[in-house]
């Protein structure tokens, strides 16, 4: 534990209170310090723990492990459970943490849930069958529409209406609601009147439980209720596989298999599948030129004919892009990710994000410029073969950008280090850019962040603000950061700040910058390491070994077939288990069918 920031008034951490109400006058830093200098061995050790960030404890060995448990008498109090055919669990959301303790962070309140996507609120969770079979169908239809059937539900002696999620994956005999909501007393804005206290039913049984019950009575209302469900923004109808996805078995027969099929549909475009150079046919076709003479070749401006060969040949209309020096790159395992959120959440900390609340969320105003998109594969009605995948779906920073050639202003822009960057002050508003990206990463403010009319009850009763322009609420923002106005088209930049950071610490130190100097937020915030980034013109950086050497064959990129060339690729997904192979005979059998419901 390390300090963060010192008391912004004459204030004291309520650690600090405890210290001095029990007669202790040491503050509370130094007491933590003090008692794991007492457990580590004194300064050494304590310091030796601050460099690490981590204490490795002394192996414990095996004979002196054991259990203390009473599993028969667990095993006979679950046998003997006996309820309706309807059981209720009762869970924390991720977002929200333990009771709704963060339930007063609207960051966390806009996070979409990992798995049902949905913001603002809980529901009840429960699978297409149980829909189907009390009156809440599972369809497409009902996906889209934010409209959803209120149920009611009995538990324990308490009665609560709820809107109904449908979810694939859940046990046919088993509903689910969070935790944590419709707090009304003593709360901020972000958290008063959020949700549904399910709080009322929550008492222990003569085991000592208190979030299951196995007799829940459930029945439905004439009602309806709005959720802001975000995996259903920006999608469309679209035949092309967004996801690679093989079991461990096809995997284990054909490791090229993915490769081989990249490199043969994609053979009409000169591309390079090896090295991150000459990818644009200009510089192709200088290179080939140089080869065949042997002698180096000065670099070549491209003429009238230059970008029109380049554009029959490759599709593109940069055919002067040149490879040089520093070209950024991402890598995202989805084999590691989770969909934890926590990506989302550091680039909205990092990049000045603006929450817009519920109600403009259904609108599909929503500003993530990180998004978690979740897909499932199997039959919704066999819960057992339903299988979940999350992909990190941000800007591409295509080489062949279908957002810059668009821009009626020259906002967007292409870097010499392959970055697509905004002029914020350049932009006005057409939004041709978010119409035409493939990827559906761009985001428009509809509303005000440098004003802080995000939320519409930012004006009291009485005539007071509660805005971001005061002193104290506007120290969430990175000063690193342009705050955007309305009308302006934003989306990520790659840390563009922090890379920035990095090349002027190096060029103080007189040296060139280091692999991995230089992350970003959501790479640095990612708890299983899924998010590597660096300079793909590297041949010693872990971006340039992973794409081109170590995981080649896993290799993707997202629509690559439209030929914008992303700078951002994806591992594909190797499962350990068999699973349910697509439903769609179309597709071929290492293509598991992920449908977005919508």
């Amino acid at each position: 534990m390390q300090p963060t920031i010192s008391p912004l008034f004459k204030t004291r951490p309520w650690e600090e209170s405890l210290l001095k109400w029990s007669g202790d006058a040491t503050s509370h830093y130094d007491f933590v310090k003090n008692y794991w200098m007492s457990k580590l061995g004194g300064q050494t050790g304590f310091d030796t723990a601050i460099q690490k960030g981590i204490i490795e404890p002394e192996a414990m060995a095996m004979s002196s492990a054991g259990f203390s448990g009473n599993v028969a008498d667990a095993s006979a109090k679950i046998s003997g459970i006996k309820g309706a055919a309807i059981e209720l669990v009762l869970y924390e959301k991720v977002g929200i943490g333990r009771g709704g303790v963060w339930s007063n962070n609207p960051w966390l309140q806009e996070l979409p849930d990992p798995v049902s996507k949905c913001t603002w609120d809980n529901y009840i969770l429960m699978s297409p069958n149980t829909a189907k079979a009390n009156g809440a169908e599972h369809t497409d239809l009902n996906e889209v529409q934010r409209a959803k059937k209120v149920f009611s539900v009995k538990a324990n002696g308490t009665e609560i209406k709820l809107p109904v999620l449908v979810l694939p994956g859940m046990h046919d005999e088993v509903i689910a609601i969070a935790v944590g909501y419709g707090r009304d007393k003593g709360v901020g804005k972000a958290a008063a009147g959020t949700g549904v206290n399910v709080y009322p039913m929550v008492s222990k049984d003569a085991n000592g439980n208190a979030a299951f019950y196995a007799n829940a009575e459930m029945t439905g209302t004439s009602e309806t209720y709005d959720l802001a469900i975000t995996q259903t923004h920006h999608t469309f109808e679209s035949k092309r596989p967004i996801i690679h996805e093989f079991t461990f078995e096809e995997f284990k027969k054909n490791p090229l298999a993915l490769y081989e099929e990249r490199k043969e549909e994609l053979s009409h475009f000169t591309h390079n599948f090896d090295a991150p150079h000459d990818e644009h046919g200009a510089a192709a076709a200088h290179a080939e030129a140089a080869a065949s003479t042997g002698e180096p070749m000065p670099a070549k401006t491209a003429t009238g004919e230059d970008w029109e060969d380049a554009y029959r040949k490759n599709g593109t209309l940069y055919p002067n892009h040149e490879n040089l020096g520093l070209k950024w790159g991402m890598s995202i395992d989805l084999n590691s990710c989770v969909g934890c959120g926590a990506c989302t959440i550091a680039c909205q900390a990092e990049n000045n994000v603006s929450v817009v609340g519920k109600s403009q969320v259904l609108l599909v105003h929503d500003m993530h410029w990180l998004r978690i998109d979740r897909y499932f594969a199997g039959d919704p009605s066999k819960p057992d073969s339903i299988q979940t995948l999350f992909q990190p779906m941000l800007c591409q920073h295509c080489d062949n950008a279908p957002c810059e050639n668009v821009c009626p202003v020259n906002a967007t822009n292409h870097s010499s280090e392959g970055i697509n960057q905004m002029a914020y002050n350049r932009c006005i508003g057409t939004r041709y850019c978010a119409n035409n990206c493939p990827y559906k990463v761009r985001r428009f403010n509809w509303r005000d962040w440098n004003e802080a009319d995000c939320f519409s009850d930012n004006v009291y009763e009485d005539g007071r603000r509660d805005d971001v322009n005061n002193d104290i609420t506007r120290m969430v923002l990175n000063p690193d950061v342009t705050v955007r106005s309305r009308g302006v088209m934003e989306k990520c930049t790659f840390c563009v700040q922090r890379l920035q950071g990095a090349k002027a610490t190096a060029k103080k130190q007189g040296r060139t910058m280091k692999d991995g100097e230089a992350r970003t937020a959501c790479q640095q915030s990612c708890p299983t390491d899924a998010i590597v980034f660096g300079n793909v013109n590297d041949q010693e950086s872990a971006i340039y070994k992973l794409r081109y050497e170590e995981q080649k064959e896993r290799v993707f990129h997202v629509l690559e077939e439209i030929h914008t060339l992303p700078n951002v690729n994806y591992l594909s997904k190797i499962r350990n288990a068999d699973v349910l192979q697509s439903t769609d005979p179309e597709k071929e059998s290492h293509e598991a069918s992920h449908k977005e419901h919508a």
